[in-house]
């Protein structure tokens, strides 16, 4: 259940009714927000007396959560959630669309810095890139690991750029940590419940992308895991889900963005990449997301996608991502971001 303390009730208010939670056995999960706190009640609820919380002191309202989720849906956190990576950039509320961009995968350092260098150019504030890549087939590509997390880390420190890449082991939490600014879970992962609670203890930012086949309880089941276990820099990312469609890679569900600003304070971005499988789909969906309501867009980009290591297919050249930026500048200003 929610417990919302009243406007103006005391922090004494609030300590009172934490240890009324913990004296049924449940675990209370504060929000202590600008003009009233917010108090989540983690646990089976069903045999508590609802009607003892509503004559506490402070106590505004008590109410049951219908939904599975409690710590990142909008009824008890009301306010859009920002993450904040420092140096200007956030990513939710209100402020601009965020853009990630970069190769599938990490090939060469070279490569690297200049793509990097490319997107400090453009206004990207985000460098991707895989380095440890899971792939279809087991003799595919699988990423150059730790080296290209160096290489990755470098070309930040050049550029100023933020680093996102994606984590597949619970073993390399700790190792990554050094290296890069967000750790992006893959739709393979979404479910990977320990790699999520693993991720969850640390206190840096973690890009969750939909699983292809899951639902939008599901998703944000998933984010509640990394949320329970104490860390609530999550943004949420859709990445196309997979359905009868055979034109194109996967459908990309913009219908989950307004859905997810409904149920959940969390920020969601786009994926048009994975989503269509398609580069010449990249800007039409990067603009229908924008104009959907994305707090920001996750682009594969690389300077000659058929010479590409993977995902030449759905990569844009420099050229075109300024076409892209420009199509979703223009949707933005629309959108007052």
């Amino acid at each position: 259940m929610i417990i919302c303390m009243r406007q103006g009730a005391t922090k004494g208010n609030a300590e009172h009714v934490i240890q009324a939670v913990k004296d049924a056995g449940l675990e209370p999960a504060p929000l202590f927000g600008t003009e009233r706190t917010v108090i989540a009640v983690l646990g089976d609820e069903r045999d508590l007396d609802m009607k003892k919380f509503r004559a506490m002191d402070g106590v505004e309202k008590v109410m049951p959560v219908l939904r599975p989720y409690r710590l990142v849906s909008r009824e008890s956190h009301p306010e859009d959630t920002v993450v904040d990576f420092g140096d200007g950039v956030k990513i939710g509320g209100n402020n601009p669309i965020a853009i990630m961009a970069g190769p599938c995968s990490v090939e060469t350092e070279e490569l690297l810095l200049e793509i990097a260098q490319e997107m400090k150019k453009r206004g990207v504030q985000f460098l991707r890139g895989g380095a440890f890549k899971p792939r279809t087939a087991p003799y595919a590509f699988q990423g150059h690991g730790e080296e290209a997390l160096k290489w990755m880390k470098r070309a930040a420190e050049k550029t100023g750029l933020k680093v996102v890449t994606e984590i597949m082991d619970t073993q390399h939490v700790d190792m990554m940590a050094d290296y890069i600014d967000m750790y992006q879970v893959g739709a393979r992962n979404m479910q990977n419940f320990e790699l999520l609670k693993a991720l969850g203890r640390k206190q840096k930012p973690v890009l969750l992308k939909r699983g292809m086949s899951a639902d939008l309880d599901e998703f944000l089941l998933a984010a509640e895991y990394i949320a329970k276990e104490g860390n609530s820099h999550i943004v949420l990312c859709e990445r196309g889900i997979r359905t009868f469609c055979k034109y194109s890679r996967n459908t990309l569900d913009l219908n989950v963005i307004p859905w997810v600003k409904k149920m959940s304070h969390l920020p969601i971005i786009v994926d048009p990449s994975h989503g269509t499988g398609s580069y010449d789909m990249v800007k039409p969906m990067a603009m229908a997301g924008v104009a959907a309501g994305a707090d920001g867009l996750i682009i594969e980009v690389h300077p000659k996608p058929e010479e590409a290591w993977s995902d030449g297919d759905q990569s844009i050249t420099y050229k075109t991502l300024d076409d892209v930026l420009d199509g979703i500048n223009k949707i933005a200003v629309v959108m007052g971001r």
